[in-house]
């Protein structure tokens, strides 16, 4: 697998936070990671999981952490205009959300790719957009905020899926579940997701909903492994059941 990045041996602002925040989940979650050689060890990426529970981004982070690079995930713009939060989450270097589809987000997404490729790092996004509305927690209809990413810079897309963290914190379940023995959680990560037939068409929707799709696919397979059953043949979508289409990144 070669050296680990320099992310977690470097000084940063992760240190403080990952000194408090991994020992803490390691109370609750037995985090088993398979796949570990399929992130980079240096370079850009986006890392895209499957999502079902509020608890997800803290055993992702973890899970990311433990394999040396920086957990750094797509933010809302919102969040740093606020006092203080904003100040950290710049100085870690997470990524603000590029909304909608106008010529302003396009060209925002491009500088944020310029950056990740620039300074080497990894992003996290979840595709989904939101939890999944899926009664069974698979994973529903993506949205193209991973896939223009990632097409945007020419930087590895790369799936993951984790399955446990529900024993943790069901959806929209309010608190955590700490009573011993600790939840078993298993992380896989997947091969790359070929896009390369698709590459400098990060504008057309065509090809944005082409990407979607195979990552979706991707993650979904993933996952499959994980549960040791098939998915639905249909994947879940909001409007095919009366649901409001909601979510962090672009439709």
């Amino acid at each position: 697998m070669g050296s680990r990045s320099t992310e977690k041996s470097r000084p940063s602002a992760f240190w403080p936070l990952a000194a408090i925040v991994v020992p803490a989940i390691g109370l609750l979650a037995k985090i088993e990671i398979r796949g570990k050689e399929k992130l980079p060890a240096e370079g850009a990426y986006v890392l895209a999981p499957n999502h079902y529970s509020e608890f997800d981004p803290l055993i992702v982070a973890a899970a990311v952490w433990r394999l040396g690079r920086a957990p750094r995930f797509m933010t809302k713009a919102s969040l740093f205009r606020v006092p203080v939060l904003g100040w950290a989450l710049r100085k870690t270097g997470m990524v603000p959300v590029a909304r909608g589809a106008s010529a302003v987000a396009a060209k925002q997404t491009i500088e944020q790719s310029r950056t990740l490729v620039e300074h080497g790092r990894g992003v996290i996004v979840y595709p989904e957009g939101t939890l999944t509305r899926d009664p069974e927690l698979w994973p529903m209809r993506g949205k193209s905020g991973a896939v223009r990413l990632a097409l945007s810079g020419d930087i590895p897309l790369i799936p993951m899926a984790q399955w446990g963290t529900q024993n943790i914190m069901g959806r929209y379940q309010k608190g955590l579940s700490v009573w011993p023995p600790r939840k078993r959680v298993q992380v896989l990560i997947g091969d790359p997701v070929d896009v390369s037939d698709l590459k400098g068409r990060a504008s057309e929707q065509s090809a944005l909903n082409e990407a979607t799709n195979r990552l979706m696919n991707a993650i979904t397979a993933l996952l499959e492994e994980l549960r040791d059953e098939k998915a639905p043949v249909v994947r879940w979508k909001p409007s095919d059941h009366g649901q409001k289409e909601t979510g962090r990144l672009d439709s």
